[in-house]
């Protein structure tokens, strides 16, 4: 029986240790980040050589890009910090301003939620650049490509309702 207990011991050691194994997968959100500011700067360099000749629809539809990186990078963010204070380890920031609020309250159903949010954004986004670059002269309309964007766009909505019901219930189950 003691030797049952001494490796239950060691097993659970082993078991809790084992979540930093999470923690490359942290460091691979940093660097998606970096790819994502990468992106974001090629972007603005692309864009403002022509500001001045650009149409407004050209304009919007470089600010929207612009937008659907800035809430892909946050999406990161909010995915490395409540991950890894949720499954690592608390992240100390001392005494800094500068830590969200969120931080260290996010628990799996708020990401789920933020997550779901996020990407229902941007697929709005996409949406909305898609229909953006139908007002362009000559535009051919790809009604394939329209539809499946409000399919999934709508698929995203319907998920999101259905995270936020089932989060609802489960408060519900709770309380009673």
């Amino acid at each position: 029986m003691h030797q049952r207990k001494a490796l239950e011991i060691v097993l659970e050691r082993i078991l809790f240790k084992s979540r930093w194994l999470l923690a490359p997968f942290y460091v691979g959100l940093v660097l998606s980040l970096v790819m994502l500011l990468v992106a974001f700067v090629g972007d603005i360099a692309h864009v403002l050589p022509n500001l001045l000749s650009a149409s407004p629809e050209e304009i919007i539809l470089a600010v929207l890009t612009l937008i659907d990186l800035s809430l892909a990078g946050n999406l990161v963010v909010i995915v490395m910090f409540s991950g890894y204070e949720n499954f690592v380890s608390k992240i100390d920031t001392g005494t800094s301003e500068d830590r969200p609020d969120w931080m260290g309250t996010l628990d799996f159903s708020g990401l789920k939620m933020k997550l779901i949010g996020s990407i229902v954004a941007i697929s709005a986004i996409s949406l909305l650049r898609a229909f953006m670059k139908l007002t362009e002269p000559g535009a051919v309309m790809d009604e394939a490509r329209i539809r499946w964007l409000v399919i999934l766009h709508v698929t995203f909505v319907v998920s999101g309702l259905l995270f936020a019901l089932m989060d609802w219930v489960a408060v519900q189950a709770e309380k009673h």
